[in-house]
């Protein structure tokens, strides 16, 4: 049996955290978003990456949603005292991961073996992988113009008016091997759409040559949960987005950005209805900690497995 999880940054880093903890070793595959990745300060940074990783190790900031727990800022206060920019924070334990990671791509290496190589140091049993070796930057186009991803997160906090998004670099693309893999393997039992943005995060993986193909082929359920809670957004700008390209927040305009790859989707109680032509499966989708996130994995296996029944 194996499990293959699409996921972004913390929504996604949450059910894959407790995807990990009820799946034996080795049966979960994480194909994570990094249409975000940058190069900040000279370091190839990587945020859903990261987030993910850091929430399987059990390591994550709660609190933000992203981090490291129990981080020391003195990086950033230097940094900022001799005129660097101070707008994207590096924690001093996060640093670590960013300088290790750019070194071994400058060597050569890719950044799947980088993420593997990381995710077994610090005790990780399943796979975390990236949609792509090669590089997607996602941009927003705005009001004010074109932003890069991380001017517009972070820089501006979401605060210009979204207007559209593209993946630049997506055609040149393709999956990496890992990801490829786990939609490819007899024993996949099912496809896990986390709780992520869809605009945002799983957009940039679904933009990449051939993924869209192989999940509208797919010979095993696909569920996806939605990201809201009576329409709002636990965190994060994706209600915001989506009401601003007139898509709204229901569990039909989640389903309508999954057209074709899903077979059911999982929404809050308080979002319960009927969808035409798709099942869905109500119950409290929020996860306010670690025990929440095992009940909600165990939920979401339990729903695609009546699916495939």
């Amino acid at each position: 049996m194996s499990i293959l999880a699409i996921a972004g940054g913390v929504g996604g880093a949450k059910l894959a955290a407790g995807l990990a903890a009820v799946l034996p070793a080795g049966e979960l595959t994480i194909a994570v978003n990094t249409g975000d990745d940058f190069e900040h300060m000279g370091l190839s940074i990587c945020p859903d990456i990261d987030s993910v990783t850091y929430a399987l190790a059990g390591m994550n900031n709660r609190e933000k949603g992203w981090g490291v727990a129990d981080e020391t800022w003195a990086f950033m206060d230097m940094a900022g005292k001799l005129g660097g920019e101070t707008w994207f924070a590096l924690g001093d334990r996060d640093l670590a991961t960013h300088v290790l990671r750019t070194q071994a791509l400058r060597g050569g290496q890719s950044l799947s073996a980088v993420v593997a190589r990381m995710a077994a140091a610090l005790g990780i049993g399943q796979s975390v992988v990236p949609m792509s070796d090669d590089p997607v930057r996602t941009i927003i186009s705005t009001d004010e113009g074109d932003l890069a991803f991380q001017d517009y997160f972070v820089r501006r906090q979401c605060a210009p008016v979204f207007r559209a998004i593209r993946f630049d670099g997506a055609e040149r693309a393709h999956m990496a091997q890992g990801f490829a893999a786990a939609l490819a393997d007899p024993g996949l039992e099912a496809i896990v759409f986390c709780p992520s943005n869809p605009i945002l995060s799983i957009a940039p993986i679904l933009s990449v040559p051939g993924v869209r193909d192989a999940l509208m082929r797919r010979r095993v359920p696909a569920v996806a949960l939605s990201p809201f809670i009576a329409g709002q957004a636990i965190k994060g700008p994706a209600a915001k987005i989506m009401g601003e390209l007139g898509l709204g927040t229901t569990p039909g305009a989640v389903a309508d950005q999954y057209a074709g790859l899903i077979d059911g989707l999982m929404v809050d109680s308080a979002d319960a209805g009927a969808l035409n032509g798709l099942v869905v499966c109500a119950t409290d989708t929020l996860m306010r900690d670690a025990a929440d996130q095992a009940r909600l994995a165990r939920e979401v296996l339990g729903f695609a497995r009546e699916l495939a029944n």
